[in-house]
């Protein structure tokens, strides 16, 4: 058939069934994205005779002879792989201008919908972009770039601290960001994987005959065909930190959604027509479902207790369903809570989160022309992804190279290694490229969740609100596999209670194995989940003692001089390289008190408010460690090469300003090369909001060893003294006179930054809601979040990470919940099920810093990319209570739930106003 593409009539064949975002994309239109193949994201958006649909939705055969536009279109006629355009369209420019994105992955459909709205459209953004979803921005930034909005010019000056551009702007926002699989890949075979459909079985036998008679399918491989060595799939520095209890394929099968067998094939098609016609020999056995039953002596066993987890959290409980414990104590708890005079205990529970990432997981392979293994791949940990994959294929690390394109988010997920294994496994034996990536329902399916947890909590004070006990009992799932459990019980146990001066405080953690899809990193790293907890008792002990709930904060929070260990299994490099919570405290508070916010939507409705903080050390424990080197060619021509991956998160930004600053000229002047094995030396990764601090140490240091050179090779060629030369833009200014930048290449700089010591970050999240008690509806009226994030290097970019926290938290608050049934299998496997915010969901939220300066980070900056998810679910619990009297203790808070506590908390003060003999008071 013929059709129309931007301008340009192609010829094609569509596939029988082939929908119209595949068919572009193979006709090389990459910026028509794959979010979720059910016309639910909204990333696939294209103008289809000038009306924007969800391409996957569209039969391919329906648009023959029509006229398509991609978003590589939408300012003018073009050809597959051309440049950015000199002239975008007003839209483009409009998101560029206002950054209305942020990993960008779902820019391209967004700015394909809001170029079609009309006028009055516009006025109704929630309607109009419900087609649309953003899990990285929450919405603010893209409602400013349809409105007009453009972020306020910056005065020239030092590029750090000003609201500069992204580098990738302008591919972002024209469809010419290339994310991991927008390369075309001659001859490339399509790996599919079987995934068993019960939570624990042994495998007796797999049949493949039927499968190999699938015309096209080329190779099979099941648990027989692997490597036999175990690995975890969560990566950190030091390997021993997360379990080695994972085999590629697995002869037992330990959660509904494991890998059961790969069918490698000519097409993805056939690839799936292989899954489907292998016949599997199960023998089941009995599954563990319930966490509160893991430790029972009769409790069925996930792993036979030879795969423990290394040196992070050391379980010293015999049973082997223990994957990880924490134990701290400091005082006596037992005497605090009898010299207090208000106790308060509760026990709070927190659900399992999806990271719904737009761009799911996927790597590509093949080998190049020296025979190296090429792993491109969508992951947060490249160097250390190469390193697994390297020791796990028996392979020296220098025939590995793995690379990333632009990421579409993370949020810890992409911190597994989930794809890249069984792809370069495939590509190893086959010798042909191999792709591999996951549809929606695999990522709901076969990747990581935030870890579910119990959390008991108990505290003490004294009538003025001076806390005199705290103890938590924490209680964490970490599902069939143990990647991440030490590290997310460690972490979740700690900065919770280290954020408040007392006495004695008595931590006790576990994290234990169940036959469920495994857990992993996510987004706040376990402290979201227990300072859910800890800050919603303290306010109910705040309102038992008769103190404001900011004022109790104050009393209690630690400050610069107190001691900051609470648990701690690790040499303790945690200092104050700045302290801004008085600040945030102060800022929030000041902020509620001022006019603004949506009124009550009616007089049935009641009103509160709330807050809770949160504080979090600024880099991972037991290493983090990045090399950057900056350079300067022949031509006078700066680069900088970093090995952080870019996934939304703004480091290459950062990154570039932190250089530019250093070396006297414009970011854009330096040409970035990052997340490439080949690039430098190693970097740990972009998780643990490091990216700041760590990555832009090194490259600080880096930047500044080269404007050490180029003065030393100004002054040798002038005959001044280095330190009176300056870098400007283009030349050296020497006593002598100018020197030209061309005149003194090449010159490079190396830099590296280990990850300590360790600074503190804290945020403060108020909020004041709206609820319905005859249906339990909340709306929220006015949301505000202060932030100490030291130096901020680039405040719409910082500004745009806090927004992004909140909006995702509030996901987790109110609705969001991957639900698993009886038998273990995830019954919210897309995103009509799984509801992740869209924009009419969120509020706009007041976003204010701190004035600090961290002594520790580079130029003063602290990270800012986790620590906004924290306090948010807490802030919100805490103004439903204010505003109903209902204490929630398990998130969502979904209407049901919400209206159930209210008529039990109804309940509880009408029979509190009885008197003792039952008559009314």
């Amino acid at each position: 058939m013929i059709l129309t593409v931007n301008g340009l009539d192609q010829s094609a064949e569509p596939r029988p069934g082939q929908c119209l975002r595949t068919l572009l994309r193979d006709l090389g239109w990459f910026g028509v994205k794959k979010g979720c193949d059910a016309g639910d994201c909204g990333a696939c958006t294209i103008h289809l005779d000038g009306e924007p649909v969800h391409s996957c939705l569209v039969p391919a055969v329906r648009a023959e002879g029509r006229s398509v536009t991609t978003i590589e279109g939408l300012s003018g006629p073009c050809r597959p792989g051309a440049e950015v355009p000199a002239d975008l369209h007003p839209v483009q420019e409009a998101f560029l201008a206002a950054q209305g994105y942020q990993c960008g992955f779902c820019t391209p459909g967004m700015v394909m919908t809001a170029a079609a709205l009309d006028q009055g459209q516009k006025q109704d953004l929630g309607a109009a972009l419900k087609g649309n979803l953003c899990r990285c921005t929450g919405y603010r930034a893209i409602a400013d770039a349809i409105a007009g909005v453009a972020e306020a010019e910056t005065p020239e000056g030092d590029p750090c601290g000003r609201s500069l551009p992204a580098p990738a702007g302008p591919a972002v926002v024209s469809g010419r960001a290339r994310y991991t699989f927008d390369l075309p890949l001659a001859g490339v075979l399509h790996l599919r994987v079987l995934r068993s459909s019960h939570a624990h079985a042994e495998i007796r036998g797999i049949d493949r005959s039927a499968a190999l008679a699938v015309p096209g399918v080329v190779a099979i491989l099941t648990h027989e065909d692997v490597p036999r060595t175990r690995f975890s799939t969560g990566r950190h520095q030091d390997p021993r930190d997360d379990a080695p209890d994972t085999r590629m394929l697995d002869r037992v099968v330990r959660f509904v959604g494991q890998r059961v067998a790969a069918v490698v094939a000519e097409s993805e098609a056939a690839a799936e027509a292989g899954i489907r016609a292998l016949a599997v020999d199960y023998a089941l056995r009995p599954a563990l479902l319930d966490p509160e039953r893991a430790l029972d002596g009769d409790a069925p066993l996930v792993h036979d207790g030879r795969d423990r987890p290394g040196e992070d959290a050391p379980p010293l409980h015999a049973h082997p369903n223990l994957a990880a414990e924490v134990h701290g104590c400091i005082g006596d708890a037992t005497a605090g809570f009898a010299e207090a005079d208000h106790v308060v205990e509760g026990t709070y529970r927190s659900q399992r989160i999806q990271h719904a990432h737009l761009e799911t997981h996927g790597a590509a392979g093949w080998l190049d022309a020296d025979g190296r293994l090429v792993i491109r791949t969508s992951s947060q940990v490249p160097f250390l992804t190469r390193d697994a994959l390297a020791a796990l294929l028996g392979l020296d690390r220098e025939r590995v190279q793995v690379v990333c394109g632009r990421v579409g988010g993370g949020f810890g997920g992409k911190q597994e290694m989930l794809t890249e294994d069984l792809v370069a496994l495939a590509v190893l034996r086959l010798g042909r490229p191999v792709k591999w990536e996951f549809t929606r329902s695999e990522q709901f399916v076969g990747a990581t969740t935030r870890h579910p947890m119990r959390v008991r909590v108990k505290l003490g004070a004294r009538r003025d609100g001076t806390l005199t006990a705290i103890a938590l009992d924490v209680l964490s799932e970490t599902g069939a596999y143990a990647n991440h459990a030490g590290g997310v019980l460690h972490h979740g146990c700690n900065e919770v209670i280290s954020a408040y001066r007392c006495p004695n405080k008595r931590v006790d953690g576990y994290a234990v194995y169940t036959h469920t899809l495994p857990a992993g990193a996510f987004r706040g790293y376990g402290l979201s989940q227990t300072i859910f907890a800890l800050e919603s008792a303290l306010d109910d002990l705040a309102r038992d003692c008769g103190i404001d709930p900011y004022e109790m904060r104050r009393r209690n929070a630690v400050r610069p001089g107190d001691p900051l260990v609470s648990t701690s299994l690790e040499p303790h490099d945690v200092q104050y390289g700045s302290y801004g919570l008085d600040q945030c405290l102060a800022l929030a508070e000041a902020a509620m008190r001022e006019p603004g916010g949506a009124p009550p939507p009616g007089p049935d409705w009641r009103v509160g408010e709330g807050m809770a903080m949160a504080m979090i050390d600024t880099i991972p424990p037991r290493g983090h460690f990045a090399d950057a080197r900056a350079s300067l060619d022949a031509e006078g021509r700066y680069a900088l090469a970093v090995g952080t991956a870019e996934f939304g998160n703004g480091t290459t930004t950062v990154h570039g300003q932190i250089a530019a600053s250093v070396l006297g000229t414009a970011p854009g002047r330096i040409a970035i090369r990052q997340a490439d094995t080949d690039a430098v030396p190693h970097d740990t990764g972009a998780y643990g909001s490091t990216g700041t601090v760590v990555a832009g140490q090194a490259v600080l240091r880096a930047a500044q060893a080269l404007a050490d050179a180029i003065r030393t090779a100004a002054a040798a060629r002038t005959g001044s003294d280095p330190a009176a030369c300056r870098l400007a833009d283009g030349a050296v200014e020497t006593p002598a006179g100018p020197v030209p930048l061309a005149d003194l290449g090449p010159l490079s700089g190396q830099g590296r930054a280990d990850g300590t010591p360790r600074s503190v970050a804290f945020n403060v999240q108020a909020f004041r809601v709206a609820v319905r008690p005859e249906t339990g509806e909340v709306r929220i009226l006015r949301s505000v979040h202060a932030a100490d994030a030291g130096r901020v290097i680039n405040p719409m970019q910082c500004r745009g990470q806090i927004e992004g926290g909140v909006a995702q938290a509030l996901g987790a608050a109110l609705y969001e919940a991957l639900r698993l049934d009886e038998a273990g299998r995830v019954v919210t496997p897309t995103f009509r099920t799984y509801h992740i915010p869209a924009f009419a969901d969120l509020p706009r939220t007041t976003v204010l810093f701190a004035d600090t300066h961290d002594r520790i980070g580079p130029l003063g900056a602290k990270s800012m990319s986790e620590s906004p998810y924290n306090p948010v679910v807490p802030a919100l619990a805490n103004a439903i209570r204010a505003a109903t009297g209902a204490r929630l203790t398990e998130t969502p808070f979904a209407p049901d739930r919400i209206y159930r506590a209210v008529m039990a908390a109804s309940q509880t003060s009408h029979q509190a106003e009885r008197l003792p003999d039952g008559h009314e008071a």
